[in-house]
């Protein structure tokens, strides 16, 4: 029996629609418009989460501002110094509202500034200042608070008015400007000077003004700004890696004066209560050192705080020490007295007729104090003060003589002190000084003018072998970064008499001490010197009822010397404006505080009358 052969199947047939070609292609385009949707969401989501994060930049330069040099004693306490300011402030929106509270807690104990201060500030949206004048170290204390406020996620991201997102904004603490700091109110005034502020746009910044803030301004000044530049990371610390660089700053240099703390007080003391018992408009003393020119001190009682400069204050900001010129008086006849030792015009044991104490000079009566004896000799002329033999022993130089004699010895000249505005005085010239009147009033004190500091200065002549020396008060600078010290240096002593003139005149001022108008100058143990001055104050042209009472001179141990002067300006009063009862008591007090302080030993054998 056959058995039927099997069929093959049939292929199915090419055009079924499952292998349209037109399908596929569909399928690709619906793949395609579906990825690049996807894509462009992608793009989209990140420009709008991405990019508006305005993520901080991650290098960053800080500057380090460079502060003013100090001042400082010569016995090294800080008379004036300078003080960075810091400016704080922050943003209220980047402050969770969560940890608001705990932010002005601990921003409250930080800064000393009350909590109700700080709160009312949250009133306001965005960056407010919460304080300009916070000191260094609180400012130091900040950053690492606010290093904490970072660990406790105190700050956040906020959206801003066009919904883009903020970063975190911690503390911003940055230099304001910098403060001048008097630490002993008014000692040392008006010497140091002040200061005033100068804004720049950036910061406040100073200048001297006056005194020796205003003369060694330049040396004062700070000299370059420091620069940090490098990453940071998310404290806002400086990563210090090979891309961190570092330019120190240069403070300005520092000054050290002459004048101890200790003796300028005591100075100053001392003439606060003289001025309260004269009445004085104003007293000034100094003490100065001959050989090198050095002020161990100069005080005056018109004194004010440089930290708080009242209107009333405006008439003492000025150093009457070299800016105010007076007749000096009777002060002056040392001076021109020694010109005529120098010259060898006379011999002072020779006698002198003085008359019976009266003269005319021109149209003019002048009178001595004293009757003369017959027997009265040249050197009385000065052991007496008597104007009369000063008009009489001047007649002896011409006026050329007696002008060039006054400036060799410093008048009408700058001293050259390191202070601004320092005036010259006056001297008639030549022509007037050829003429009796002029001449005879001049070798009294009388008809010129001189500054307390050229006084002190020319009477150091008589004690340092004719010599005159520059004073200073600037000892010495130190510099930075590397702090060098450096000694200032000062024009030489010059010549002005021969020393065997100086000495002569040294003699004989002790004399007019021991026997004369200074004898309420003595301190037992010292070699005491000088010479009182009185005289009337003029204004308007007309001599007043008001007097400048002075005494210039000198004390001396076996070891050290120095030149003292005293002026007491516009005293009044009728037994006691006579130098040799003011003046001179107060050169005593001087001598004896230096005593006490060790600058001069008395000797037993020096005591013996």
């Amino acid at each position: 029996m056959d058995h039927p052969v099997a069929t093959p199947p049939k292929s199915p047939p090419t055009d079924r629609p499952d292998s349209d070609p037109r399908r596929t292609e569909r399928l690709m385009m619906i793949f395609i418009v579906v990825g690049g949707c996807f894509l462009l969401f992608l793009v989209v989501m990140f420009f709008k989460a991405v990019l508006p994060r305005k993520m901080p930049a991650l290098v960053v330069t800080r500057t380090d501002i460079a502060t003013r040099g100090q001042i400082y004693s010569q016995d090294g306490f800080s008379l004036a110094n300078s003080q960075k300011l810091f400016k704080v402030s922050f943003n209220t929106l980047s402050i969770d509202p969560h940890k608001q509270e705990f932010f002005i807690d601990l921003l409250s104990i930080y800064t000393n500034i009350p909590k109700s201060v700080i709160a009312e500030k949250f009133k306001q949206s965005g960056f407010v200042t919460l304080s300009y004048n916070i000191n260094a170290n609180t400012a130091a204390s900040l950053r690492q608070l606010n290093a904490k406020f970072l660990a406790y996620n105190v700050f956040k991201e906020y959206e801003d008015a066009n919904k883009k997102v903020m970063p975190k904004i911690g503390l911003s603490i940055e230099v304001s400007g910098i403060a001048r700091n008097y630490l002993y109110k008014d000692n040392f005034e008006p010497l140091v000077g002040y200061i005033q502020k100068v804004d720049t746009g950036r910061i406040t910044s100073i200048r001297g003004v006056k005194g020796i803030e205003d003369s060694k301004n330049t040396t004062l000044a700070p000299k370059n700004d420091g620069r940090m530049t490098g990453r940071r990371d998310l404290g806002f610390n400086l990563i210090e890696n090979r891309s961190f660089k570092n330019v120190p700053r240069i403070d300005g240099s520092d000054i050290v004066l002459s004048i101890p703390l200790k003796i300028q007080r005591e100075l100053e003391q001392i003439l606060d209560t003289a001025k309260a018992r004269y009445g004085a408009h104003q007293i000034i003393a100094g003490i100065y050192l001959p050989q090198n020119g050095e002020i161990l001190s100069l005080a005056t009682t018109n004194r004010f705080n440089p930290n708080n400069i009242q209107k009333s204050d405006y008439p003492s900001l000025n150093v009457d020490a070299i800016e105010l010129s007076f007749e000096p008086g009777s002060t002056i006849k040392p001076i021109v007295y020694s010109l005529l030792v120098d010259k060898k015009r006379i011999d002072p044991s020779r006698p002198i007729n003085l008359g019976h104490g009266s003269y005319k000079l021109g149209k003019y009566i002048v009178r001595d104090d004293f009757i003369p004896t017959k027997h009265t000799t040249i050197e009385d002329v000065l052991i007496r003060s008597s104007n009369i033999g000063m008009i009489k022993l001047s007649k002896r130089l011409s006026g050329q003589e007696l002008y060039t004699g006054l400036k060799s010895f410093g008048f009408a000249e700058e001293t050259g002190i390191d202070l601004p505005y320092e005036k010259t005085g006056l001297l008639p010239d030549v022509r007037k000084l050829n003429g009796d009147v002029y001449k005879g009033t001049v070798s009294y004190g009388y008809g010129m003018r001189a500054t307390f500091l050229q006084l002190l200065r020319a009477y150091g002549v008589f004690v340092n072998g004719g010599k005159l020396a520059t004073p200073h008060l600037v000892q010495r600078e130190i510099t930075y970064p590397n702090g060098e010290m450096y000694t200032t240096k000062y024009p030489p002593i010059r010549q002005v008499i021969a020393p065997k003139s100086a000495q002569e005149m040294q003699n004989l001022l002790v004399k007019v001490v021991t026997k004369g108008t200074g004898k309420s100058a003595q301190v037992a143990g010292l070699t005491i010197g000088g010479k009182t001055g009185t005289a009337h104050t003029a204004k308007k042209g007309r001599y007043t009822d008001a007097y400048n009472s002075s005494f210039f001179g000198f004390a001396k141990d076996k070891e050290n010397t120095f030149v003292i002067g005293v002026v007491i300006f516009g005293s009044l009063g009728s037994t006691e404006y006579y130098a040799a009862q003011t003046a001179a008591p107060i050169f005593k007090q001087v001598v004896q505080m230096l005593v006490k302080n060790q600058y001069l030993t008395p000797t037993k054998a020096l005591a013996k009358p």
